[in-house]
């Protein structure tokens, strides 16, 4: 863990005092200069958080346009289903993934067992998020949210929101804000929860009494099962079907809508000619998708309650299907070695 060091914060909060520069860019954000930042202090000195504790830690967060830019260009919104594919179904993150689950199989067995969500699934998360807690972001996050909380077009309330939970968790846990590095959107640590999903939903899943998805991959095992499950995970069920459809996707049917519950009926996708298994109720809600898999090549799925599930996490059709291939990937090279390792255990047995 990354202790904050109390003679560093003291001396950011003299050198205020006196109204020494610090850097330019140091200035930012802050409070003494920047009302919307002292209106957030003012709010979380009234939590019981310390003032000073606030004003340096803001003083220190530098605005980023390479933030704003990045959030202009996430690959979801450019990316066909097979571009997309290419970035997280590469044979080193699937053997990764194996690796991943073997060295921490109790956590994963717990994680199933307690949640409900199978293990590939959560060691998919993670796979596509930070490949299994090596990349875990290079931007600082107290510079992310800052720079997304004042100076988003868009949603500056929702990330003002996100860097108060940051403030929050760091100081609760004791941690330096400055020394933590994240997503361009501020999300952090191996499973890369945003702050407000860091406090609902990370647990302390080793039981040393500290909820840490920085630096520990159990208690990140076990938070992305727990959020899952407060997702309405359903142990299981099919997170989708494979169908067959027209070259063109249909205009009657309302594609890719990973935002919402499933809300098609099967029969309304059967009569835009797209195939349904038989099993299902004229009733039964889906969640259609249509893939650009290549030029002009379309594939379809039907996704179920918890191909939903999944898109709580990252609300993208193309998250969902790269998490689930991932997951599948996974779970046949597992069933590989398993089979191979058994193999070579056999043909050993009786030699001399």
């Amino acid at each position: 863990m990354l202790r904050i060091r109390n003679h560093g914060v003291r001396a950011l909060v003299a050198m205020a005092a006196l109204g020494v520069s610090m850097s330019p860019l140091a200035a930012d954000f802050d409070p003494r200069s920047h009302a919307e930042t002292r209106q957030l202090v003012e709010e979380l000195t009234a939590k019981g958080i310390e003032r000073d504790w606030l004003e340096a830690a803001m003083a220190s967060a530098d605005f980023q346009q390479g933030v704003l830019d990045a959030m202009a260009g996430a690959a979801e919104r450019r990316l066909r289903w097979d571009e997309y594919r290419e970035i997280f179904l590469q044979p080193e993150r699937i053997h990764r993934g194996v690796t991943f689950l073997e060295v921490h199989r109790d956590a994963f067995e717990r994680a199933e067992a307690e949640y409900g969500v199978p293990a590939e699934v959560i060691a998919a998360i993670i796979g596509v998020e930070t490949s299994y807690g090596r990349f875990t972001g290079r931007h600082r996050v107290i510079d992310s949210l800052a720079t997304l909380a004042f100076h988003h077009p868009t949603r500056g309330g929702f990330f003002r929101g996100e860097l108060a939970a940051f403030l929050e968790i760091t100081h609760e846990q004791g941690v330096e804000p400055g020394a933590l590095k994240g997503s361009y959107a501020g999300a952090m640590g191996y499973p890369q929860f945003i702050p407000t999903s860091y406090r609902a939903y990370a647990v302390d899943f080793d039981g040393d009494g500290i909820r840490d998805l920085w630096t520990n991959p159990v208690d990140a095992i076990g938070s992305v099962g727990n959020y899952f499950a407060e997702h309405g995970w359903r142990g299981g069920e099919p997170i989708y079907h494979d169908a067959t459809g027209p070259e063109i996707p249909p205009e009657a049917i309302d594609f890719n809508r990973a935002a919402r519950p499933p809300g098609v009926s099967a029969s309304a996708v059967a009569e835009a000619g797209i195939t349904v298994p038989d099993a299902f109720d004229a009733d039964r809600p889906l969640l259609p998708v249509s893939l650009e898999d290549g030029e002009d090549n379309w594939r379809y799925v039907l996704g179920d309650h918890n191909f939903y599930v999944i898109t709580r996490y990252n609300h993208s059709h193309l998250y969902a299907m790269a998490v689930t291939e991932l997951a599948e990937a996974i779970e046949a090279a597992r069933a590989l070695d398993a089979h191979w390792l058994q193999a070579v255990q056999a043909n050993g047995e009786g030699q001399p």
